[in-house]
Parts: structure tokens; C-alpha cells; sequence
């Protein structure tokens, strides 16, 4: 069973039905003790990294999440729930979850292209990824595979140890990062067509 973290971010039936897609079992929580007791959890989510915030420590999900990943349960975070388990985001000033050490920073104004031409921000559309070491998410992957991205904010991991792939849009930012038992992506896994299956297959099987 995946649990997919409910804390009002928006998105999550398209998660949900990306994972039954797979054939696997998924089910939806606001719970923080089903969270907590969870054997497997995505964390995805849309919207402002403050509002998030509120939301989790409001439901006691803050806790539970940070729970989780200590037992050692695979977990995967999307978009927000990226940039959530930094320390902290300069998207309205917030303290995050702080699993992951570093910040989530705006990008620059302006953002240019290396021909000097400004780039739309908020990042809409497909990209490619860089990947700087090997992760089982990513086992049997086209090199050539490109993922959907909706984003503003990206994060800035302390140790770079922690960043698997980078993107480059104006900036080379990283686009997946993670940890032991935690991985999270910047980009959309569930409207990244095929690619995004597949890493979604592959974290349903993953035994970090």
C-alpha cells in the first residue's frame, strides 16, 4: 500500500491514479498516525511552500513525515513536497521540514538563456536531467528521457552529496536529491508520460 500525504497541496489523484496505473494499491491520507505507521509514502503537492507549511504543522503531519523517514520508510517527494524537506524556503520566508539540510531558493531575476534572452518563471514544460551519481529510481531510464516541471523555487542542497540530477534552465539547479531512504524530485512524475511510470514503478519496488 502507498500512502500518499494529503495536506490540501492539490494534485494527489493524479498521483493516485498513476500508482493504481502500476497496479498497486494507493490510498489517500490526512491521517498523522496512518501516515507515521505508513510502509511506503509519496509526497507531492502544488502551491505556496508557506501555506504547505501551516497545513502540516496544523495536522501534526510535519511530525509524522519526519517520523517516517527515520524508520527508514521509502519515501518520495514531488514538486513542493521537494522543496518542503529543505531547512527552510525563501518562498514567503518559511521553515521547512529540514530532512534534507540546505534552502529553496527563487530563480534569479532575470533568468537568462545562454544566449542572453530572458526565460519565462515560472520553469512550465519538459526538460531533461544531468544525472551526477546512479539511483535505483532511475534504473532503466532512457538518458535521453525528459520530465514535466512547474516550478519557481528549486532547491540548494548544503551537502552536494545529496543532488542525484541537475537541469538546466538559465541556471543548472538540482532536479532530484535525496538521502538513504528519501528521494525527491523537482519535476512532475505523474504527467511525465512514460519516464514518469517508470520511476514511479521503480519506487514502488525500491528497498532502500
Amino acid at each position: 500500500m502507498i500512502t500518499i500525504v494529503d495536506y490540501k497541496a492539490g494534485n494527489l489523484t493524479s498521483v493516485e491514479r498513476a500508482i493504481k496505473t502500476l497496479g498497486r494499491p494507493a490510498r489517500i491520507s490526512a491521517d498523522p498516525d496512518q501516515v507515521a505507521r505508513a510502509e511506503r509514502i509519496i509526497f507531492p503537492g502544488v502551491g505556496a511552500a508557506g501555506q504547505a507549511m501551516d497545513e502540516l504543522k496544523r495536522t501534526g503531519l510535519d511530525q509524522a513525515l519526519q517520523e517516517v523517514v527515520a524508520r527508514g520508510r521509502p519515501v518520495l517527494g514531488i514538486c513542493i513536497g521537494c522543496q518542503i524537506i529543505m531547512d527552510e524556503s525563501e518562498e514567503n520566508r518559511t521553515s521547512c521540514l529540514g530532512l534534507i539540510k540546505g534552502q529553496t531558493l527563487a530563480f534569479p531575476d532575470p533568468l537568462l538563456d545562454p544566449d542572453g534572452r530572458r526565460l519565462k518563471v515560472p520553469h512550465m514544460g519538459w526538460n531533461g536531467i544531468r544525472f551526477t551519481r546512479e539511483h535505483p529510481l532511475f534504473n532503466g531510464l532512457d538518458p535521453a528521457a525528459e520530465f514535466y516541471f512547474v516550478h519557481g523555487y528549486y532547491t540548494r542542497p548544503r551537502d552536494e552529496e545529496a543532488v542525484i540530477g541537475l537541469t538546466g534552465y538559465g541556471i543548472e539547479f538540482p532536479s532530484v536529491i535525496g538521502r538513504e531512504n528519501l528521494v525527491a524530485v523537482q519535476f512532475h512524475v505523474e504527467k511525465s508520460g512514460r519516464p514518469g511510470l517508470a520511476v514511479l514503478a521503480n519506487f514502488v519496488d525500491w528497498r532502500p
